[in-house]
């Protein structure tokens, strides 16, 4: 009886996240900090969108040509994103308003747009890690992702006229992981 109850204790502790003390969910919920930086940065933003239209530029003006997300994220059917962005930044001499480009150049599908535009960090914390928003990635998911997802990688290698993501990328994957090793606190939780 007393080994059927410690595995059923152990199995809820698993459950219920990680276990960290409160110095380490002070650290975590300060490199959320720099999280949010990174996210709300126009990098990021412009294509995390509320609604279909993405936007472009340090200004984060509306995109022009009418662009859309379309039923995938892709571009709407007939002017996909591939039309103008490439599979790389093209070369500067092509000016400073030239299409950007990197692998499978998209935004998110509309089923998981991850808009989070101006969105205050806990609730930004909150939309990052639920799965029903960022198409069911677990924290291992979402550290892979912004670690090596050559299209977010892009950020920091936006091409000519573009302003890269202010933190550098190693810092950023440190603060997401400790972050995520903590189980995702978000700035607020008690």
């Amino acid at each position: 009886m007393r080994i059927l109850f410690a595995s059923l204790f152990l199995l809820a502790l698993t459950a219920c996240g990680p276990r960290v003390s409160p110095e380490q969910k002070t650290k975590a919920v300060e490199a959320f900090a720099t999280i949010e930086k990174v996210f709300q940065h126009p990098r990021c933003s412009n294509c995390h969108i509320p609604g279909d239209a993405p936007l472009q530029f340090d200004a984060q003006t509306p995109h022009a040509m009418g662009v859309v997300r379309g039923p995938e994220g892709k571009g709407a059917l007939g002017l996909p994103c591939a039309t103008c962005h490439a599979e790389a930044n093209p070369p500067a001499s092509y000016g400073p308003h030239a299409p950007p480009g990197a692998p499978h150049w998209s935004l998110p599908p509309p089923e998981h747009k991850m808009a989070w535009i101006g969105l205050p960090a806990a609730q930004l914390c909150a939309m990052i890690k639920d799965k029903k928003s960022n198409g069911d990635r677990d924290f291992a998911a979402l550290l892979k992702h912004v670690g090596e997802d050559k299209l977010v990688l892009w950020g920091w290698n936006p091409g000519a006229g573009r302003a890269p993501v202010p933190v550098p990328h190693d810092q950023f994957v440190a603060a997401f992981k400790l972050w995520a090793d903590a189980g995702g606190p978000c700035p607020g939780d008690a």
